[in-house]
């Protein structure tokens, strides 16, 4: 047993002076004051219980005080263990934030779908660590490894086009989502590598991240994003925004061989609904269970001292009626 609050245990002193106080009165009070040759004639064998009894009360507040502090430092028991389950894996987001994402294919756009996807997919998954990297022309990570779904979704909000030099480096990225699992000691370790492009810049190659992948036991889910045929995408004309139709470029052939490498699965999604299954189906496919003894189970034992010192104070008042009714 523990205390919330430990160091209100110092008042324990109160009720230890009360009851040094009370009798300090009682052998005062209790002084003779005149003197007998013998008190034979009051002595009664084996005493009075009563005499006895009419301490009881000062002993029972005394009781319901001390157990009153105890309760108020918040008592708590972790005697059991509980039994968690745990998925036992990490999985970090690549997500791309080249222009082309801004694309409005999807609704509102394919960056703003594939988040608000993944805020979803993050929230469903509370037990495994979690990362984002982005990529465009360049790489870098977004959120490393971690189970703070409240950080991770605020950090997934914040993804944006335009931060990074545009393009699509995809093997840039995936060697970013490598990097930050590699030393990981997960029993599964996944990246879901979501573009809608054709890998342009960079200087890690595609191929050569995949194997990087594969070494480390990484296992990549790829997600094209994007119509078949064309897309209404924002553009800005010597009269204004405007939006025009422009042809969708997706590596299929490159996406299915890193996939397939690392033991993953290629995906194409072409709206918002499309999207949202992919996920669904990956957070299905990744369920890697362990039960673990994980974190003590805390019980406030608040009440239980509350209740004692109610019940003392109860008895201590119906002992204190029945006295004064007796002769």
């Amino acid at each position: 047993m523990f205390f919330e609050y430990p160091y209100l245990l110092w008042l324990e002193v109160v009720p230890v002076l009360l009851l040094v106080l009370y009798a300090w009165r009682e052998w005062k009070e209790r002084r003779p004051h005149l003197r007998v040759s013998t008190i034979a004639p009051w002595k009664t064998e084996g005493g009075s219980v009563l005499a006895l009894l009419r301490h009881l009360p000062a002993l029972l507040r005394a009781a319901a005080l001390s157990l009153v502090i105890v309760a108020i430092a918040r008592p708590r028991s972790s005697t059991q263990m509980e039994k968690v389950d745990t998925e036992g894996i990490d999985i970090v987001l690549a997500v791309d934030v080249s222009t082309s994402m801004l694309a409005r294919d999807f609704s509102p756009d394919r960056l703003s779908a594939a988040k608000d996807i993944s805020i979803e997919f993050i929230a469903q998954r509370p037990s495994d660590r979690m990362g984002i990297v982005v990529f465009a022309g360049e790489s870098y990570t977004q959120c490393p490894l971690t189970t703070d779904r409240a950080t991770l979704i605020n950090l997934m909000k914040d993804v944006q086009t335009d931060l990074i030099e545009d393009g699509t480096a995809i093997g840039n990225g995936l060697a970013t989502a490598v990097a930050r699992m590699k030393d990981s000691d997960a029993k599964s370790r996944v990246v879901i590598l979501l573009t809608d492009g054709v890998n342009n810049s960079g200087e890690v190659d595609p191929g050569m991240a995949a194997e990087i992948a594969k070494t480390y036991g990484i296992r990549v889910y790829t997600i094209g994003v994007g119509r078949q045929g064309e897309a209404p995408y924002p553009v800005m004309t010597p009269w204004g925004p405007d939006v025009q139709m422009m042809p969708v470029q997706i590596d299929e052939d490159l996406l299915r061989r890193i996939a397939s490498e690392t033991g993953g699965k290629y995906f194409r999604a072409d709206d918002n609904t499309k999207l949202s299954e992919i996920y669904s189906e990956i957070n299905r496919m990744e369920k890697t269970r362990t039960t673990v003894d994980s974190f003590p189970v805390y019980k406030d034992l608040f009440t239980r001292y509350a209740v004692a010192a109610l019940v003392c104070l109860l008895v201590e008042m119906l002992l204190r009626a029945l006295m004064r009714k007796l002769p």
